[in-house]
C-alpha cells in the first residue's frame, strides 16, 4: 500500500489533522468524552487508514457503496431522532443535550455535511478527499457500532439504544465502500 511521494500531501496531512481533532474536539465540546471517545474511531481510525492507504480509486468504483452508506446514514440520523438518541446518550453520560442551536452542535453538523463533498473531491483526485471518504465510511462502519456496546454501560438488561436497529444496514454498507477503496479498480 506504497503511495509515491505527492507534493500536495504534506498540505493534505496538515489539513486532515486540523479537521480530525477539530471533530473530536467539537465532539467532546457538544456531546462529552464517551462520544469524544467514540468519533476518535471514525475519525482518527479513517485519518490513520488514509495516510497509509493507496489513494488512487476514481469516485466511479466507489459511487454506488458511498450513495448507499448516505441514504442508510440519513435513515439512521431520522431513527436516532424519533428514538431519542440525545436523551438516551445524556441520561447514559450524565452530560445535558446540548442545544441544536449552540456553536458546537451546529459546527459539529458542519462536519458531518463536508461529507457532501466527497464526490466533488475524490472526482478531482483530491487528497482531503480520499480523506473524508475514509473518515465516512470508518465512521459508518465502526463508530456506529458504538450502539450496540452503549446498552452495556447502563445499569439494566441488555435492550435497544436509539439507532441500532438502522446500523444493522448502515455498517455493513460501509464496510463494502472502505473494500472498494482499498481494492480500486480490481
Amino acid at each position: 500500500m506504497y503511495m509515491p511521494i505527492d507534493p500536495k500531501r504534506p498540505f493534505a496531512i496538515i489539513e486532515a489533522t486540523l479537521f480530525t481533532v477539530t471533530a473530536i474536539f467539537l465532539g467532546y465540546a457538544a456531546l462529552g468524552i464517551l462520544p469524544a471517545f467514540i468519533f476518535t474511531f471514525g475519525y482518527a481510525g479513517g485519518f490513520l487508514i488514509w495516510v497509509f492507504a493507496k489513494n488512487e480509486t476514481p469516485f466511479r468504483k466507489i459511487v454506488l457503496p458511498y450513495f448507499v452508506t448516505l441514504a442508510l446514514f440519513i435513515v439512521h440520523k431520522i431513527e436516532e431522532r424519533e428514538m431519542g438518541f440525545f436523551p438516551a446518550l445524556s441520561k447514559l453520560t450524565g452530560v445535558p443535550v446540548p442545544d441544536p442551536t449552540s456553536i458546537q452542535a451546529v459546527l459539529l453538523y458542519a462536519i458531518a455535511c463536508v461529507w457532501l463533498l466527497i464526490p466533488l473531491l475524490i472526482w478531482k483526485r483530491s487528497m482531503f478527499g480520499y480523506y473524508l471518504a475514509w473518515t465516512f465510511f470508518a465512521s459508518m462502519g465502526v463508530t456506529e457500532l458504538a450502539h450496540f456496546v452503549l446498552p452495556l454501560l447502563r445499569h439494566e438488561p441488555y435492550g435497544y439504544f436509539p439507532g441500532m436497529w438502522s446500523v444493522i444496514g448502515l455498517a455493513p454498507a460501509a464496510w463494502w465502500g472502505m473494500y472498494k477503496l482499498i481494492t480500486g479498480d480490481k
